[in-house]
């Protein structure tokens, strides 16, 4: 099929969600289907066979577009919805992502393009915690949320509370959940600039729902116990880390912010971490980041809430409560016992490399892709199936 994949952010960037589009791409792009991405004027631009990376123009005073909502996100999306709606029937479906569902929805509705929501969160969950006042409309948000999913040809959802979610919306629905896998790769450059000892590292941005507030009150805690351990900070953008830089100046050198590095030495990272830190505080989706931590052979401490609970139990990870007393006590722990290091690491890394492997991955989005076909072709009057059966046949 020829397929828009709207990616409604800077794409590429070394983060979760274009991480996972790539894969997306990479995976449907090598096994014959012809996909355009239309995205941001910001990005790094990546060679994908088989695929077109598309731009909107680049607006004024909207550099540095970070995750979650703001306003310069939206001014890109708004105009990103003109685009869509220009492109939009020149494609067999739409594969839209996070909020651009809603603009496939309203291609849909004008021009009968099908399209797929890839369900990477909850949007309207996600902007309730952000912004505290939206709560009042709750409901107008749902039903947006539940419109984008009963619009679509079919669901795709990242983990299973956003597949619950989706099914809540639309039971009768082609709804799948495919979870992120393990991005470590072997060999690769040693990460020299982490210190030796007892590390407690974290790996990603440094937006408020990741809980980077918690972690370094929760590793002040730590220090009462262990004097001597250290925190890594790996990722962030140039004004996250001015400001967490700052308001860590009294702790030294136990905490270092290494600032953003290529995925492809993520392993060598992970490897020399004792301990690594998911502290979410909020979302419905696990962090990519957590299927990497499983399969790296450390061991993994994160928050007890849904985010991470989906994915993570008491036998493949520590689990605890969100506050400091809690993250710090259980950190302490796992920093001093090897022992209890030992075990769960074991248990994570075999669960990862049973479960969360590229192939698995590949495996289920290609069968997702041709239930997707076939409900095209259901939807669709034979007159039009016969058209882009010679459409494409001509195009090759």
């Amino acid at each position: 099929m020829r397929i828009l994949l709207l990616a409604p952010h800077p794409f590429f960037q070394q983060r979760g969600t274009p991480i996972a589009e790539k894969m997306v791409i990479e995976t449907l792009a090598g096994h014959g289907h012809e996909i355009d991405v239309l995205t941001f004027a910001e990005g790094e631009d990546v060679r994908i066979p088989g695929c077109r990376i598309l731009r909107i123009p680049r607006l004024p005073f909207t550099r540095g577009i970070q995750p979650g909502f703001s306003l310069k996100k939206l001014a890109n999306d708004a105009v990103m919805l003109a685009y869509v709606l220009r492109m939009a029937r020149r494609y067999d479906v739409v594969h839209a992502v996070e909020e651009s569902a809603f603009m496939a929805l309203a291609a849909r509705w004008m021009f009968k393009i099908p399209y797929v929501y890839d369900m990477d969160s909850g949007l309207a969950r996600q902007m309730m915690d952000k912004f505290s006042f939206l709560r009042r409309l709750r409901r107008p948000l749902e039903g947006f949320e539940r419109a984008a999913v009963r619009g679509s040809v079919a669901t795709l959802a990242v983990c299973k509370s956003l597949e619950d979610q989706a099914r809540a919306c639309w039971p009768e629905g082609l709804i799948a959940r495919i979870e992120d896998v393990s991005l470590l790769e072997q060999g690769g450059a040693e990460a020299d600039d982490v210190p030796e000892g007892a590390v407690a590292m974290y790996v990603g941005n440094l937006q408020r729902y990741q809980g980077i507030d918690l972690l370094l009150d929760s590793f002040r805690r730590t220090l009462r116990e262990m004097p001597d351990a250290k925190l890594v900070v790996i990722g962030g953008d140039e004004e996250s880390l001015r400001q967490y830089k700052a308001r860590t100046s009294d702790l030294g050198e136990s905490v270092r912010f290494l600032g953003p590095r290529p995925v492809e030495r993520l392993g060598a990272y992970l490897r020399r971490a004792t301990v690594l830190v998911s502290p979410r505080i909020q979302g419905d989706n696990t962090p990519m980041k957590v299927y990497s931590y499983l399969d790296s052979g450390r061991p993994v401490l994160a928050t007890r809430l849904p985010t991470h609970t989906q994915v993570l139990t008491d036998d493949i990870a520590r689990l605890a409560d969100p506050d400091p007393e809690s993250m710090g006590s259980a950190l302490a722990e796992l920093l001093r016992d090897a022992v209890l290091r030992e075990r769960l690491a074991r248990a994570a890394r075999d669960f990862a490399q049973r479960e969360l492997t590229r192939e698995a991955f590949e495996g289920k989005l290609l069968r997702f892709y041709d239930s997707v076909e076939e409900r095209i072709r259901e939807e669709k009057p034979d007159g039009q199936t016969a058209r882009l059966q010679a459409r494409h046949q001509s195009h090759r």
